[in-house]
């Protein structure tokens, strides 16, 4: 009998981690999923004994619930419209201009992500305590504001740079001023980048939930913090099922999407800037 080469014992070893991290992944989703269209499940019954959209009718016809929606979306669209006239020219900046302190500001975008989120929340909720920006809409827009930059730097810097330089050399010898090359060739070639990043910040921030609570709670309620008051209250199980799944079409649709504008290289091709 032959033995097993090492590359299909590989092979089964990646086959297999990835049915666990289906299955930890999965798992959940369906279980909150099968409670959305559960009207009936008592313990020790291992299906729902009734199945139905009673709580969702229930759930859409609660004033918090639209509350928090009409809330989460005049949040997100303040915090994108801020990310992209604050980030956009710095990642033209960072794209195009060689300057000193280039690389260590470029990384230093990171920061937000490489420490323990919770404890610089905290640190930042001192600080807003003192300026009365706690329980604001405002305190939750400048919390929620630090947590899109890595997004809205990197990927439109990777756009910036994979713009056809050849095509805007050939405008400026026809004559076209800097303003008009970037209006008509640099910005339609990096759009699709810039749009999928757009949609990442809104569909990020949309869903952002430690500095909402944190900074924004008992005034500022997004949907997010809805959902798990509704789960931690032990109100109605229901309820906070229905919230799950419909918060989860958004973020599907939108991460579809930037898959497919953005690729897999474009935060690598933006660490290489």
């Amino acid at each position: 009998m032959m033995p097993q080469s090492p590359a299909l014992k590989l092979d089964w070893t990646g086959l297999l981690l990835a049915l666990l991290l289906t299955l930890f992944i999965a798992l959940p989703l369906l279980v909150v999923a099968t409670w959305a269209f559960t009207e009936i499940w008592r313990y020790p019954s291992v299906i729902p004994q009734q199945f139905g959209l009673r709580f969702w009718s229930q759930t859409l016809a609660r004033k918090d619930v639209w509350d928090a929606l009409f809330l989460s979306l005049r949040l997100t669209a303040t915090v994108t419209l801020l990310s992209a006239i604050i980030c956009l020219p710095a990642a033209y900046a960072f794209a195009r201009m060689r300057f000193p302190g280039r690389n260590i500001l470029f990384l230093s975008f990171l920061a937000s992500h490489a420490f323990p989120k919770f404890g610089l929340l905290v640190a930042i909720a001192g600080i807003f305590l003192q300026l009365g920006l706690i329980s604001t809409f405002w305190g939750v827009v400048l919390i929620q504001l630090v947590g899109t930059l890595m997004l809205m730097i990197w990927i439109p810097v990777a756009a910036f740079q994979n713009v056809d330089r050849r095509m805007e050399e050939a405008a400026r010898d026809a004559g076209a001023t800097p303003l008009r090359v970037f209006w008509s060739i640099t910005l339609p070639q990096a759009a699709p980048t810039i749009s999928a990043a757009l949609l990442l910040t809104f569909v990020g921030t949309f869903y952002e939930t430690e500095g909402a609570w944190l900074i924004g709670a008992p005034e500022i309620r997004t949907m997010p913090v809805l959902m798990i008051s509704f789960i931690n209250n032990q109100i109605v199980v229901q309820y906070g099922a229905v919230l799950s799944v419909m918060l989860w079409v958004p973020s599907f649709a939108a991460l579809m999407f930037a898959r497919r504008v953005i690729g897999t290289g474009a935060f690598a091709r933006g660490f290489g800037a």
